[in-house]
């Protein structure tokens, strides 16, 4: 089903070359149906090609769905113009009387400091109080899966001895889960950051539970009971070539990364990375869509926040 989105979203032009279903609003206002409403705080560097990302994503299921990009009042971006801000996203403070099906915050590259010295960190933790009550399920990548977990538990992140930089096998561990619904009992998926979680602080939380994990990277997926809530701590919307990409930036910088593993033939950066993700992507935010937003949403948009759980 289609994505809805802003006929002039550059975005848009990209998707559609792809094949990529986009309704566009002046198609979608003669339609007489109930979308999915999904915000996207997106705190990534690369505006555009998160968008696209995300939207390749939420275009492979059944639902239509409207996307809502935010934006922090309280951040500066310095990646992004001004201009394209306010054409394109929202702040936060102008929806906050609003209510979503969905909310998804992407990752940043703050990692490295305290969560309480990030400029946004004030804002962040009353938009996830805000989604307590006005979101029927939240949508956890990477940064913000630490972010959120120490929110919301007091679990802490850990440094890493190095950067965790590659595709990684991980293991599905509760396979009658809905959420993990077609998985394979292995499955790969990309990780980029410095730190990472300590298994045993998150399973003294008996409201969390642990989907898969990686001997390598670690916890991958963590779900509390009621499912309002899913942390993934790798980048399952990373495109083919986004590691290369931070990777070559990297070299730019002078930081003398080391390759990412398991993700270029025989581990040569001159080789087309392989895309051994992608299925696994598209069916968890499948899954995530249909079992935690669709399912559990009630069909009135203002009744959100009396969320009943599905059998």
């Amino acid at each position: 089903m289609p994505i809805r989105i802003s006929d002039e979203m550059p975005v848009s032009q990209r998707l559609e070359a792809e094949q990529i279903f986009v309704m566009h609003e002046s198609r979608a206002a003669s339609q007489d149906i109930r979308e999915l409403e999904v915000a996207i705080l997106n705190i990534m560097p690369n505006k555009e090609d998160t968008e696209l990302q995300l939207l390749r994503l939420l275009s492979n299921t059944p639902l239509q769905v409207r996307p809502t990009f935010l934006r922090l009042d309280s951040h500066i971006y310095k990646h992004t113009s001004e201009d394209y801000l306010q054409k394109y996203y929202r702040s936060f403070s102008s929806v906050k009387d609003r209510r979503f099906d969905g909310l998804i915050i992407t990752g940043a590259p703050v990692e490295t400091l305290p969560f309480t010295e990030v400029d946004y960190w004030q804002e962040l933790t009353e938009l996830m109080d805000w989604a307590d009550s006005h979101v029927t399920a939240t949508l956890h990548l990477c940064w913000s899966a630490q972010a959120g977990l120490y929110y919301h538990y007091g679990i802490e992140k850990h440094p890493l001895p190095v950067k965790l930089s590659g595709v990684y096998s991980h293991r599905t561990l509760f396979r009658e889960e809905p959420l993990t619904r077609g998985f394979n009992d292995i499955f790969h998926a990309p990780h980029s950051r410095y730190t990472g979680l300590l298994k045993e602080e998150v399973q003294r939380h008996r409201e969390l539970d642990i989907l898969a994990e990686s001997d390598v990277a670690g916890i991958y997926l963590v779900h509390d009971r009621e499912k309002r809530r899913l942390f993934v701590t790798g980048h399952p919307e990373y495109s083919r070539a986004t590691l290369a990409n931070e990777y070559t930036r990297d070299l730019a910088k002078g930081i003398h990364p080391a390759v990412p593993v398991h993700y270029f033939p025989g581990d040569l950066p001159a080789g087309i990375p392989q895309f051994q993700w992608k299925a696994h992507a598209n069916l968890l935010f499948s899954n995530w869509l249909n079992y935690e937003v669709y399912q559990q949403t009630p069909f009135l948009l203002h009744e959100v926040g009396s969320v009943v759980t599905a059998d």
